[in-house]
């Protein structure tokens, strides 16, 4: 068995070993089970992670207590994620909460001022052992309307990266590079080559936002430029919905919520299953390093890295 893990050891790996860890986002009880027992089928590390609309919809704490269970009985590695944390005391909570990985997004914000808050949710995690991903560059909220020059503007500078890292001593960083949030259709236009700028530049793990909308050839180019954590959730919304709409359309007068809810889960799990696949986790899991929440683990990483 498997405790629950950070996303520290996971994303070191993934980066030396050329994947990307799967990060996906649960709303209730039955898509944090499809998204394990993906994992736990492809035999692979993944981030179970939580926005703060969905622990709204679900509870914060119920959502982690849910996690934290499921977790507790896997056979693979399994970290509790914090997905656009915007303020300082949501990432306090959630480490209250037993988030094992946390994610201050100050991405609207002027540099300087996305640099301090960050910092000091870094400090506030590190002292227990907890990772930080931060978002550097902005990945529009919706791709209505957003131009191409609208997006060459929100694209993280590798210049500016450098800075943000020394500066925070955050763990990976999430940056734009033409992805997009709630995109329905595979056309986003990802730059490889800045991700290879910053990689070169940086060296903590990449993230990439907004992968529901990046083609199959995208996500793999992406991934060999650098990226090491990549995060889906419109894209398992649909699987989830479209599990239901096929109960309902066989028989409308369903009132079973086991069958609806079971078909839906059932279809997140299979599109979880595909997306760990394709970023090539699959099969990973044994060679995933645990470092448990403790600030010894946390330091003795840091060491060995």
């Amino acid at each position: 068995m498997m405790s629950l893990v950070t996303t520290k050891g996971m994303l070191l790996d993934a980066r030396k070993r050329g994947y990307a860890v799967g990060a996906f986002n649960a709303n209730n009880l039955e898509m944090a089970q499809g998204i394990v027992m993906a994992a736990e089928k492809e035999n692979a590390p993944v981030i179970v992670q939580v926005s703060q609309g969905g622990a709204e919809h679900g509870g914060l704490e119920e959502m982690a207590a849910i996690i934290r269970s499921l977790a507790a009985k896997a056979s693979v590695p399994v970290a509790l994620h914090l997905d656009h944390g915007v303020d300082f005391v949501y990432n306090i909570r959630c480490l209250r909460a037993g988030f094992t990985s946390l994610m201050y997004d100050g991405s609207k914000l002027e540099f300087a001022e996305n640099v301090r808050i960050t910092r000091e949710v870094v400090k506030a995690a590190h002292a227990v052992g907890v990772p930080v991903e931060a978002e550097l560059g902005r990945v529009p909220k919706d791709p209505t309307g957003i131009t191409l020059e609208d997006l060459k503007e929100y694209m993280t500078k590798p210049e500016e990266a450098v800075a943000f890292v020394e500066q925070t001593n955050v763990d990976s960083l999430a940056i734009a590079v033409g992805n997009m949030h709630k995109m329905k259709i595979k056309e986003a236009k990802i730059d490889i080559e800045r991700i290879k700028a910053i990689r070169e530049r940086v060296a903590v793990p990449l993230v990439l936002h907004g992968a529901s909308g990046v083609p199959d050839e995208a996500v793999v180019a992406a991934i060999q430029a650098g990226i090491c954590k990549i995060n889906v959730h419109t894209q398992l919304n649909k699987s989830f919905t479209e599990g239901i709409h096929e109960v309902f359309n066989a028989d409308p007068k369903t009132v079973d919520v086991r069958k609806y809810l079971g078909k839906a889960r059932e279809a997140l799990m299979e599109e979880v299953r595909a997306k760990i696949r394709l970023f090539g986790a699959s099969g990973k899991a044994p060679g995933v390093p645990e470092v448990p929440v403790e600030p010894e683990a946390y330091i003795q990483q840091d060491i060995v890295e």
